[in-house]
Formats: structure tokens, sequence, C-alpha cells
């Protein structure tokens, strides 16, 4: 076992968040399976970039966003709220009546099931990232391309 300087097991730790991967994969699926969500464009793409935004917010990797996760996780954002508008907005989700978000209520969540402030903001967020930069060679465009008409090329030179 590896001892961290805060005094918690390293190796426990990094199993609970291989565990917490696997049942929220298997949720995952089960979205996939369901046929609901069909609809939504690269849904597969989706759940991986949601999967990993649920664990970055369960900190505890519990399988439940609680309101100080929630809290830390606005914050982190820029998006601090109270305590109690941090409760309306995990009331919104909740659909068991924990008082804390599960992972398939953050997905109903984010598939558009639910029209939340949590919702608005993680979209947000998910808008904000830079989006990759193309590396490499820029491929090689034609007059078309660039939307220069034929009789305009002409005067070109």
């Amino acid at each position: 076992y590896i001892q961290t300087s805060s005094g918690i097991n390293a190796e426990y730790g990094g199993q609970k968040l291989a565990r917490q991967e696997e049942a929220l994969d298997d949720i995952n699926k089960q979205f996939l399976a369901s046929g609901t969500y069909d609809d939504v464009e690269d849904l597969e793409e989706r759940l991986v970039q949601y999967k990993a935004q649920f664990i970055r917010f369960d900190l505890d990797c519990s399988g439940d966003i609680d309101e100080m996760e929630m809290k830390q996780m606005l914050e982190k954002l820029e998006q601090p709220k109270t305590h109690l508008e941090i409760r309306k907005m995990i009331q919104q989700v909740d659909t068991t009546d924990k008082g804390t978000i599960a992972y398939p209520d953050f997905l109903i969540m984010m598939l558009g099931g639910k029209n939340s402030v949590l919702r608005m903001i993680l979209l947000f967020e998910e808008k904000a990232k830079p989006k990759p930069k193309p590396t490499g060679i820029a491929k090689k465009m034609s007059l078309h391309d660039l939307g220069i008409r034929p009789e305009m090329a002409q005067h070109l030179g």
C-alpha cells in the first residue's frame, strides 16, 4: 500500500475509482442499449465526456454528487451558489430523493431530460473549453473553397 501525504491510502483510492469507472461504464451501456436517446447526436462520445465530468465532480467516488461536491464544483466553474441554491439545483435533478445526484440522473439531465440551472452551467463549461486546433500542414484549398468566383480570379493576376 502507498501512503500519501494526506494520509489517504492511494491504492485504495485507485481501486475505488476503478470500481466507480466500471459501474459508470455499465450505466453508459444501459443508456446506449435503451434506445431512448438514439436521437442524440454523438451519444457514445457524449456519454464518455459526461462520465469524465461526473468523476471529476464526485470527489469521494461514492457514485453520487452531494451538496459539498456540488459547491466545490460550482466554485471551480466560477459559479458559486449558496447552500439553499445548491439544494434546489439538486432537487431539480434528484429522482431518488437522497439529496444527491446519482449518475443516471446526471445523464438524464445532461442529455436534455431536465432543463435545470446546473445543466446550463455544465453545458456552458463544455462549450467554453477551447476547441483543439488542427495540427500539421493545412489542406490545399481551391479558389472555390476560399469563396472566390472564377470571374473574380482573373483579376488576381
